[in-house]
C-alpha cells in the first residue's frame, strides 16, 4: 500500500503565509511530495504595508492585489476560501466556518481540513484596549476592505464639501489619527498629498488648508518603537507638512465629532482612524489549549513551533517569539514574517527528511518610514541596542521600495517582477495619481 504524502496546511495568506505556501508548493506540491493547502478568508492578497496607500487612494488595490487561486495554480498549492474557527489537535484537523455572501446566503458550508503540519499565519488586527467609542467611531486599516471603505468615505467627504454651496463647518474635513507608529505616520503624509491632488483634479472649492491632519500618541514621541533619531527626523518632516502632533496624550474616549484625552484635551475631527495597537485575532485566544499571551498571540519556541504542539507553527504578527539577545519579542514587521517563512520552510522539509530543524534568530535590518513623495527616513542595520546608520531622502526611498520588490520576487521570481515593474510604469503614465471613484 502506497504511503500517503504529508498534508501541509497554512492558514493566512499575508506576507509570510503566502511566501511560505508559494515556496512549499513549488518545491513539494508540484513534485507530489506533499499536499499543500492555503486557507484564507479573502480571495486576494495585498502587501499589508501598502494599506495606508489604499486608504488614501494613492494606489488602487485592484491593480496591486494577487488572486490566491491564480497564485495557487502557478505555484503548486491549493487555495480554499474560508475563515478558520476551531482546531482539533487530537485528530489533527482545522475547522473552517461557512462562507456567507452579501445577501446572507451560505455559498460554502463549514468544512474540515486534516494536516500533518499546520502553520498559523493570520496576522493581526487593531487593538482598541476597550476604550469607549473606538469601535463605533473610528476607521481601522487591518484589511483591504477596511482601507477601501475609508477611501470611499474620504472621497465622499471631499465631494460633499466641494458641492455644498456654503462655507465648511468647523472641523468638517479634519482627520485625526490615533497612534504614531509607522501606519499612522505614513497615512498622515499620504493624506496631506491627497489634499493637494484632489484640488488639482478639480475639487478646488476645497483648499488643502481646509484639511487639518492630527496625530495623537500616548508615548512621548512619534515612532516610539524605533530609534529616537528616526523619531526626531520624522517629527521635523511632519511639521513641514503641517501635521499637528499630540504626544503624551492618552485617548480615553472617542465620540462622533471629537477625541478626548486623559489630560483634558479635546481634538475635533470628522474622520478618525485608529492605529494605536495590534493584537492577534480573538479566535486564537487559548485555542485548543495552546499557550497564548495577552495579545492573543501563540507562544512559540525558537523553532517557531507552538510551545505545546510541535506539529503546529505560528509565524508573523500572530506569534510571540523571543528576540534572541533583546529583552522583548520579535517585532511585528514584514521583514520578520519573511524571515520566519524561510525558517518554517526549512523546518518542515528537514522534518520530512528526518533531519534536525533550525532555530529562528531574527535579524533586524533596520526600519524605513515613507512620508510619500515628500521624504523617506530610516535606519539601516540597526538593532535596538546597537548602533545604526541613519538614512534619508532618495536612498531611503529606493530602499523602501525595494522591500516590496523583495516580497514580489519571493512570489513571482525576478523575471516576472521585472515585467510587472515595467507594466506599472506604463500604467502610471496614463492613470491619475489618485483613485477618483
Amino acid at each position: 500500500m502506497a504511503k500517503s504524502i504529508p498534508k501541509i496546511v497554512v492558514v493566512g495568506g499575508g506576507a509570510g503565509g503566502l511566501e511560505l505556501v508559494t515556496k512549499l508548493g513549488q518545491k513539494l506540491g508540484k513534485k507530489g511530495k506533499a499536499e499543500v493547502t492555503l486557507v484564507d478568508s479573502t480571495h486576494t492578497h495585498i502587501w499589508k504595508p501598502l494599506l495606508h496607500e489604499v486608504a488614501a487612494g494613492t494606489i488602487d488595490s485592484h491593480e496591486d492585489e494577487i488572486e490566491y487561486l491564480s497564485q495557487a495554480m502557478c505555484s503548486g498549492f491549493r487555495f480554499r476560501l474560508g475563515k478558520m474557527n476551531d482546531l482539533d489537535r487530537d485528530n489533527k484537523r482545522i475547522s473552517v466556518a461557512p462562507t456567507i455572501n452579501a445577501a446572507g446566503e451560505e455559498i460554502i458550508p463549514q468544512r474540515e481540513f486534516e494536516y500533518d503540519y499546520l502553520v498559523i499565519s493570520v496576522g493581526s488586527v487593531s487593538h482598541d484596549f476597550g476604550i469607549k467609542g473606538v469601535a463605533e467611531n473610528c476607521f481601522f486599516l487591518d484589511s483591504t476592505s477596511q482601507a477601501e471603505v475609508f477611501q470611499e468615505q474620504l472621497l465622499e467627504s471631499y465631494l460633499r464639501a466641494h458641492t455644498q454651496g456654503k462655507p465648511l463647518a468647523e472641523s468638517q474635513l479634519d482627520i485625526a489619527i490615533v497612534g504614531a507608529g509607522a501606519t499612522g505616520v505614513e497615512l498622515s503624509a499620504q493624506l496631506h498629498e491627497v489634499s493637494h491632488l484632489l484640488t488639482a483634479y478639480g475639487l478646488d472649492e476645497v483648499k488643502p488648508t481646509d484639511v487639518k491632519i492630527s496625530i495623537i500618541e500616548a508615548a512621548n514621541r512619534v515612532l516610539p518603537g524605533l530609534p529616537e533619531n528616526l523619531s526626531t527626523s520624522t517629527e521635523k518632516e511632519l511639521a513641514k507638512l503641517g501635521v499637528s502632533l499630540y504626544t503624551n496624550e492618552r485617548v480615553i474616549e472617542i465620540t462622533k465629532d471629537e477625541i478626548r484625552t486623559e489630560s483634558g484635551k479635546v481634538i475635533p475631527a470628522a474622520i478618525k482612524v485608529w492605529a494605536a495597537g495590534i493584537k492577534a485575532p480573538d479566535f486564537l485566544k487559548d485555542i485548543a489549549g495552546l499557550e497564548t499571551n495577552w495579545m492573543n498571540q501563540l507562544v512559540v519556541k525558537q523553532t517557531l513551533q507552538t510551545s505545546l504542539d510541535d506539529d503546529i507553527y505560528a509565524i508573523g504578527d500572530c506569534c510571540a517569539c523571543k528576540w534572541v539577545g533583546e529583552d522583548q519579542n520579535v517585532p511585528p514587521r514584514a521583514q520578520a514574517a519573511h524571515q520566519m517563512a524561510s525558517i518554517v520552510y526549512k523546518s518542515i522539509t528537514r522534518r520530512m527528511a528526518d533531519k534536525p530543524i533550525p532555530e529562528f534568530h531574527y535579524h533586524d535590518y533596520g526600519s524605513l518610514v515613507s512620508l510619500g513623495k515628500y521624504s523617506t527616513v530610516g535606519n539601516m542595520m540597526g538593532g535596538l541596542s546597537k548602533g545604526s546608520l541613519m538614512i534619508e531622502g532618495f536612498l531611503a526611498r529606493m530602499m523602501y521600495l525595494s522591500l516590496y520588490k523583495m516580497h514580489q520576487v519571493a512570489l513571482f521570481g525576478f523575471f516576472r517582477v521585472g515585467m510587472l515593474t515595467l507594466s506599472h510604469l506604463f500604467r502610471r503614465s496614463v492613470h491619475p495619481k489618485i483613485k477618483l471613484h
